[in-house]
């Protein structure tokens, strides 16, 4: 998001984002959670028949996970998917609303005991997800239900006023967040895992000079070098989830096995190999659930223009990826 003019007088559209931001959490965590259902499916099947570039974009991006979908099919997987976005923007907007109650009984995961065993082991613990479901909900799971805090990154949005509250809304929910600027936030990561801590980071598109090129459902993309890193450099355990809804009110999720760091090759090429591992864990988890998984954006190399595509990485590793 950048702070551009729009065509109307006056209006700056980064302030303007900032004062919807504002409305949505000030206005709809008050609504009722019946009306804030219906009013995110009402705003999803508006934006999907609009055919806009993000639902477009979603569209392609669902034909190459779902490869042999009819034109009628992937409109329905669209169309699904938008309902799943705006749900994931209504809870977000109720969650400082939601009682501990209500956020124990909103996400319910299985194979909760490798989070588990994992944290008792001290060895400090990553988990990294795609942009599934909401994590926003999994993470205040995680802070209430296992009372167990933990840091991720938060890329900087512009309007700086909107990174701020997107900062304080989840500092509010008991994360600790670190702005996304590559090896200043690699290192302080690196000291929670050492410390015995847990470290969650959205991880399913990087297409920097610092990503790592992986294969994702038979074509190449890149993911963020970061979460694999830190298993490499700290010993600690790299967890893949997956999230999903189902037609109750509460989330899905999963915890898949530990990747484990290889015993050979340099520290880039274990983390190559732990990348396309954690692709594959991803890969999954959204073959299943196809309609949870929020890609609004170009992520195969092969859809990028020549300007867009990534140069060769020049050193510098980011933690991970955030949603825009």
């Amino acid at each position: 998001m950048s702070a551009r003019r729009t065509g109307l007088p006056g209006i700056d559209t980064g302030r303007l984002t900032d004062a919807l931001y504002g409305l949505g959490w000030s206005t709809v965590k008050k609504l009722p959670e019946g009306a804030a259902v219906r009013l995110g499916r009402r705003i999803a099947d508006t934006v999907w028949k609009r055919r806009g570039k993000g639902v477009l974009r979603l569209e392609a991006n669902l034909a190459r996970v779902v490869p042999d979908a009819s034109p009628q099919r992937l409109a329905e997987l669209s169309r699904a998917g938008m309902r799943s976005y705006m749900r994931y923007w209504m809870e977000s907007f109720r969650l400082p609303a939601w009682s501990k109650d209500r956020i124990r009984a909103g996400f319910r995961a299985e194979d909760i005991h490798l989070l588990e065993e994992g944290l008792k082991s001290g060895r400090g613990v990553i988990l990294a997800l795609p942009h599934m479901g909401n994590y926003d909900l999994a993470g205040v799971w995680v802070t209430t239900a296992l009372d167990t805090p933990f840091t991720t990154v938060a890329e900087r949005l512009k309007p700086e006023s909107l990174y701020d509250r997107f900062v304080a809304y989840r500092e509010g929910l008991g994360m600790e967040v670190l702005p996304h600027t590559g090896g200043a936030a690699f290192g302080t990561l690196a000291r929670r895992l050492r410390n015995g801590g847990l470290v969650c980071l959205v991880a399913d598109r990087d297409l920097s000079s610092s990503g790592l090129e992986v294969t994702f459902f038979g074509e190449a993309t890149k993911m963020p070098a970061g979460p694999a890193m830190l298993a490499v450099q700290t010993g600690a355990m790299l967890l893949p989830v997956t999230l999903w809804y189902d037609d109750t009110p509460v989330m899905r999720g999963r915890v898949h096995p530990e990747i484990e760091v290889p015993e050979t090759g340099t520290r880039t090429e274990k983390a190559a190999r732990m990348t396309q591992t954690l692709a594959d864990a991803f890969a999954s988890g959204i073959a299943d659930h196809p309609e949870d998984w929020h890609m609004l954006q170009r992520l195969w190399l092969a859809d990028l223009e020549p300007r867009e595509r990534p140069r060769t990485p020049d050193g510098a590793t980011a933690p991970g990826g955030e949603r825009a």
